[in-house]
C-alpha cells in the first residue's frame, strides 16, 4: 500500500548560494522567498544541487535549520541526507530529522558503489533510524550504481520509504518501476526532461533543477497536467527544452549556479573540483533565460 504523499507536483533541488567563505545566507534567504512566491510545491536542501559533497557536516545542519525556518511549514522541506558512507548518512539523516525537515533524500553510494543486496542492506539501515519518510534517489550517471526496479520493490516494503527520485534516463526502467512498485511508494521525475512522460505514467511530479530559474512556469506545467491538460503540460516540456538542456550542459550545479547568481541571488561562488561555467555555454543560457522572460 502507498504510504502519505510528501508532496505532489514540483520540487526545487535548491543551489546553496556561497560567498567566498561560506554560505550566503542573506541571497539563500531571498531565493527561498522567490521560490515560495512562485507557487513551488516543495524544496530540497543540500542536495547535489545543492553542493552537499563540498559542504561541511555543520554547513549542511546550518543550511538545513535556516531552509526550515524560513519556509515555515507553507512546502514541505526534504534535506539530502545520502552519503556513500552509510554510518555518515544515519548520522545526516538524524540529524535532519531532529532539525524539522519534512522527508529526506538518500542518493545511491558513488564510487565504492554496492550490490543490489547491499543497496537494500543501505537503505534499510538508513531508513530504520529515520523518524521522516525517506525518498530514495536513483541517478547511475552520478554514482556508477543503478538501483534497479526489483531492488526497489523489496525496500518499498519498508514502512519508511515512500518514495524514489529516478534520474535513470531509461524509459524501459522507468516503465518496469511503476509495474513493480508504482502502487507502494510515489514516483518522482530526477530529469527535468522527463517530466511530464514520468508524470504521464503515474508519477507524482518531479524533483527539479529547472525550477531554480523559472519555478512559475515550471509549476504552471505540473499544475496543467494533473488538470488535465496533458496538451499544454506537453507543450511547455517541450517549450523549457533549451533551457533544461542549458542546465546540464556542463556538471549540474554549475549552470544552475551561474544562472541563479545572474538573476541576483547570490554571487557565482563554486566549490572545487566544480568550476565557473565557461563563457559560451554561459551566454547561450542567458540568451535562453531572456526568452523565457528571465532577466539577466
Amino acid at each position: 500500500m502507498r504510504k502519505t504523499t510528501i508532496f505532489k507536483g514540483m520540487a526545487t533541488a535548491m543551489v546553496t548560494p556561497m560567498t567566498a567563505t561560506g554560505v550566503d545566507y542573506e541571497a539563500l534567504g531571498r531565493f527561498i522567498d522567490f521560490q515560495l512566491d512562485s507557487g513551488i510545491n516543495a524544496l530540497v536542501a543540500v542536495g547535489t544541487t545543492g553542493e552537499s559533497a563540498t559542504l561541511s557536516p555543520q554547513e549542511r545542519n546550518e543550511v538545513i535549520r535556516f531552509t526550515v525556518d524560513r519556509v515555515n511549514g507553507r512546502v514541505p522541506v526534504i534535506a539530502g541526507t545520502g552519503t556513500n558512507n552509510t554510518a555518515h548518512a544515519i548520522s545526516y539523516t538524524e540529524s535532519a530529522c531532529a532539525i524539522g525537515a519534512d522527508a529526506v533524500l538518500v542518493v545511491t553510494p558513488y564510487y565504492n558503489k554496492s550490490t543490489q543486496a547491499g543497496l537494500i542492506a543501505h537503505f534499510s539501515a538508513i531508513a530504520d533510524k529515520s523518524d521522516k519518510p525517506v525518498i530514495l534517489y536513483n541517478v547511475p550517471s552520478r554514482t556508477g550504481c543503478n538501483l534497479l526496479p526489483a531492488t526497489v520493490a523489496e525496500l518499498a516494503k519498508h514502512p519508511n520509504i515512500s518514495a524514489i527520485k529516478e534520474a535513470c534516463g531509461d524509459m524501459a526502467q522507468v516503465v518496469e518501476l511503476f509495474a513493480r512498485c508504482g502502487d507502494m511508494i510515489d514516483v518522482y521525475s530526477g530529469e527535468d526532461a522527463l517530466t511530464v512522460p514520468m508524470m504521464a505514467m503515474g508519477g507524482m511530479g518531479t524533483i527539479s533543477v529547472l525550477s531554480n530559474v523559472i519555478p512559475a512556469q515550471a509549476v504552471a506545467m505540473t499544475d496543467a497536467f494533473f488538470a488535465g491538460r496533458l496538451d499544454e503540460a506537453a507543450k511547455m516540456q517541450c517549450k523549457y527544452l533549451d533551457l533544461i538542456n542549458d542546465l546540464f550542459c556542463e556538471v549540474n550545479p554549475i549552470p544552475a549556479k551561474a544562472a541563479v547568481s545572474a538573476m541576483g541571488y547570490g554571487a557565482e561562488n563554486i566549490r572545487l573540483p566544480l568550476i565557473p561555467m565557461s563563457r559560451a555555454n554561459r551566454e547561450r543560457m542567458f540568451r535562453h533565460m531572456a526568452e523565457l522572460g528571465v532577466n539577466v
